[in-house]
């Protein structure tokens, strides 16, 4: 379908197509150049951690953060109300997901739901900051985790650059992921990356993310040395291309959040007139970049209709999210059903996200918003 209005735009100015055509142009080094560096760095500085390793999608790095973390067997606990790589990255790694319960607010996970879930089997816990916004039970979750001697490792994928007073999401878990898929607030079409404070993780990720190559100041690219391969590992490793758009991305970040966080202020003023309607909301010190704009109806069947009635208009809109534990590779695999989950299911019936990027326009805004009130107002 043609869509008059799409659900995201990614963001770019000519210094983007600047900067990958100067490695283009270089004719060598598209891979291992030194864009890589300079982007770690910079998303370290950028969040507050010591160390950065750049990852060809955001799936990537979760799974090789947990291969690093010995999360190769037993249960993780992680939210269903999430996209599916959240789950399948713990799949992959040789343990099982164990799905615990939101809070309605931010959508993060539920504290006092995790704790009840926690086994002797239990090794991680991975919250999700949901759509732009942290999780708001971010701290207790550490504490929980800290308790019962758990690793937490954030799953950040939408919520580069949102915080907790001045505690910048990405720093409050043992590591982190952020993702630069095409969507995400800064994107190279496709990327992710690890942070972490803890050198032995970040030193153990290099050799997953590079085939298990031990790599000195010279890269196995530039050098005539024969390499020593230590261990197995993946090719997990972001190209430099993708990383000078990530990183020309980066320099403006700020920015691209400030547009975004406009544009979900004029959403909430003309939405919050709807009494049908529940806008998202920042929790007390919580700053959201709003990587998505998801509104909350009161029930599922108001809800289709007004999906159904913005597709129309050509406004394209998305749920974001469908429970995982109800899909069907999960209840098959781990004998999940409808019911397990009654708050994530309800929730999940109820939420819409609409469009927002840093160039939708407030006519396009006023466009979305008549359809909605002539829907539900």
């Amino acid at each position: 379908m043609k869509w008059k209005i799409p659900l995201f735009r990614s963001y770019w100015e000519e210094d983007d197509v600047e900067s990958v055509t100067k490695v283009i142009r270089r004719g060598t080094y598209w891979a291992a150049g030194p864009e890589i560096e300079q982007l770690e760095r910079g998303i370290a500085d950028f969040v507050g951690s010591k160390y950065a390793l750049s990852f060809n999608s955001g799936t990537s790095a979760l799974h090789a953060d947990l291969l690093v973390h010995n999360i190769t067997k037993g249960e993780v606990i992680v939210p269903s109300f999430t996209f599916i790589a959240t789950a399948n990255a713990v799949v992959l790694a040789g343990a099982r997901p164990i799905f615990a319960e939101i809070e309605e607010q931010s959508y993060g996970l539920d504290p006092e739901d995790v704790k009840e879930r926690i086994t002797n089997k239990t090794k991680a816990i991975i919250p999700v900051h949901y759509g732009g916004g942290p999780c708001k039970e971010i701290r207790a979750l550490r504490e929980i985790a800290d308790d019962h001697n758990l690793l937490l490792i954030e799953d950040a994928a939408e919520s580069l650059g949102s915080k907790i007073g001045d505690e910048m999401v990405g720093t409050f878990g043992h590591s982190s992921m952020f993702s630069f898929c095409q969507n995400k607030v800064i994107t190279a079409g496709e990327g992710g990356v690890i942070v972490t404070d803890l050198e032995k993780i970040y030193q153990k990720l290099k050799l997953i993310c590079s085939h298990g190559r031990l790599e000195t100041r010279e890269n196995y690219f530039s050098t005539t040395k024969e390499l020593d391969y230590i261990q197995v590992g993946y090719n997990f490793r972001m190209s430099s291309i993708s990383a000078a758009l990530a990183l020309s991305q980066l320099k403006k970040i700020n920015k691209i959040i400030k547009l975004r966080r406009e544009r979900a202020e004029y959403f909430n003023k003309k939405l919050s007139k709807i009494k049908r309607i529940k806008t998202p909301t920042e929790p007390k010190d919580c700053y959201h970049v709003y990587q998505m704009y998801t509104i909350q109806l009161e029930d599922n069947e108001t809800r289709e209709k007004l999906q159904q009635n913005l597709t129309k208009a050509a406004v394209m809109t998305k749920v974001y999210f469908e429970p995982i534990h109800l899909k069907t590779a999960y209840g098959e695999k781990f004998n999940y059903k409808e019911g397990y989950l009654q708050r994530t299911e309800e929730i999940s019936k109820k939420v819409l996200t609409l469009p927002l990027f840093p160039t939708l326009s407030y006519k396009e805004i006023d466009y979305i918003v008549d359809k909605i009130k002539n829907c539900c107002g």
